[in-house]
């Protein structure tokens, strides 16, 4: 299996992630960057565990 880059990490989270946190923790438009960055965490995480990314992407990579 082909594992993902991080520009298409990055474009899958702001799909599918990033519009539910900017919904849930910044209604008064500012930016949430733990918020962002425990999502970032999480969506990777699960990315891994899926074998989608390699480990040291996982380690290493956190745009937030």
């Amino acid at each position: 299996m082909k594992k993902l880059t991080r520009k298409e990490i990055l474009a899958m989270f702001k799909e599918e992630v990033l519009p539910y946190v900017k919904e849930q923790y910044e209604k008064d438009g500012r930016v949430d960057h733990i918020a962002r960055r425990e999502a970032f965490n999480n969506f990777t995480d699960s990315l891994f565990k899926d074998g989608m990314i390699t480990e040291k992407t996982y380690n290493e990579y956190n745009p937030f």
